[in-house]
């Protein structure tokens, strides 16, 4: 069997690190199993792509299809063409997709449009119900074609037995993203900024903000980081801010003495931030997985998730984008009375395996 891994997007790789080493394993110990790695290229700076490839052990991609940047249409578009004249050249047995970033969608349609080629889809099946994040858009059309999918929750399962796709095609498998984070935790690295703000273990806040909705409109952002800053009790808010971010928080003049704005950090640096925090303020989606397995608050500055599971059984508690939810939610905090949360089913580090196993299965 020979599978393509597409990658594109810093999301991307610490889920396929942990297929990549799986399908190695078993094909050293003589199945027949291969994959050819693409990178689409939607991350190309080093922060967001090349210090991830390096930290997390992953191989240089077989194939670079330097897709670059753009709007979502010129994006989506390069990315296609450029993979279909891959395929047409050396066509793979199985496409396999990870998350929902647009490299996901992209080249699975290309797979499917290509003579039908199967499309796995890694993490299948998780919905916000909110259509104003590509990222659900992505969901849904690379759901509406797949193949095979292979979910992290029993949400999930439903949410794509609703739409019809039977059991036989569902493989329940857990979190490659964990398997990622509990193989790394050994590893993780003290960044710079520890010292030069001298840091201390449950002394200070991380911060991520990207979306839209929070940073996109001045006043909002500034009225949320006010919030913020004034909740925090002098505590360093420790804000690696992605570029696009960077730029909105500087035209809304966001600053404060405790807010320390700093450069995106690797993967090893960034969650020995996470996992030495008092607690972590965000809009991902996929950092509310992390704090919930390393048991570290985790307040998400959205009006939904696609992450149930971290709520209901995790460290996080979705508090919306009112600026008046920062607060309490602070307070409850610094009170001590946080949940202490717990890790979902299957969240336990061996879910590549699992999903290798499966794809030999199919092959029989």
């Amino acid at each position: 069997m020979n599978i393509d891994i597409i990658a594109g997007a810093r999301p991307n790789f610490m889920k396929i690190a942990p297929i990549i080493n799986a399908i190695t394993e078993k094909h050293e110990a003589g199945f027949d199993i291969n994959y050819r790695l693409i990178h689409t290229g939607q991350h190309y700076d080093k922060k967001m792509s090349g210090d991830f490839f390096e930290q997390l052990g992953i191989p240089e991609p077989h194939i670079n299809l330097e897709a670059g940047g753009g709007t979502q249409a010129e994006q989506t578009a390069a990315i296609m063409v450029r993979y279909e004249k891959v395929l047409m050249e050396t066509r793979p047995d199985l496409v396999l997709v990870v998350g929902d970033v647009t490299s996901t969608m992209a080249c699975a349609i290309s797979a499917k449009k290509l003579n039908n080629i199967k499309v796995a889809h890694v993490e299948a099946g998780i919905r916000s119900g909110d259509w104003t994040m590509p990222e659900e858009i992505n969901r849904m059309v690379t759901d509406a074609i797949t193949d095979y999918f292979f979910t992290t929750s029993d949400t999930a399962n439903n949410n794509l037995r609703k739409t019809g796709i039977t059991d036989d095609r569902i493989f329940f498998v857990g979190n490659t993203m964990i398997d990622t984070l509990l193989k790394q935790m050994p590893n993780f690295k003290q960044p710079a900024v520890w010292n030069q703000l001298s840091l201390q273990p449950q002394e200070y806040i991380v911060m991520t903000l990207h979306r839209p909705a929070n940073v996109d409109e001045e006043e909002g952002l500034q009225q949320l980081m006010a919030a913020i800053v004034e909740s925090s009790r002098g505590l360093p808010l420790v804000f690696p801010v992605h570029p696009r971010t960077a730029k909105m928080l500087a035209n809304a003049g966001v600053s404060a003495p405790n807010l320390h704005m700093i450069e995106p950090l690797g993967y090893l640096e960034f969650n020995y931030l996470v996992q030495h925090a008092k607690a972590v303020v965000t809009d991902s989606g996929g950092i509310t997985e992390e704090t919930t397995v390393m048991a570290v608050p985790c307040m998400t500055l959205r009006d939904n998730t696609e992450r149930p599971e971290t709520i209901t059984m995790g460290t996080n508690e979705l508090l919306g984008t009112n600026p008046k939810a920062i607060g309490p939610a602070f307070e409850k905090l610094f009170k001590g009375e946080w949940k202490k949360g717990g890790i979902p089913e299957l969240w336990d580090g061996k879910t590549a395996q699992r999903i290798v196993d499966a794809l030999l299965n199919l092959q029989r």
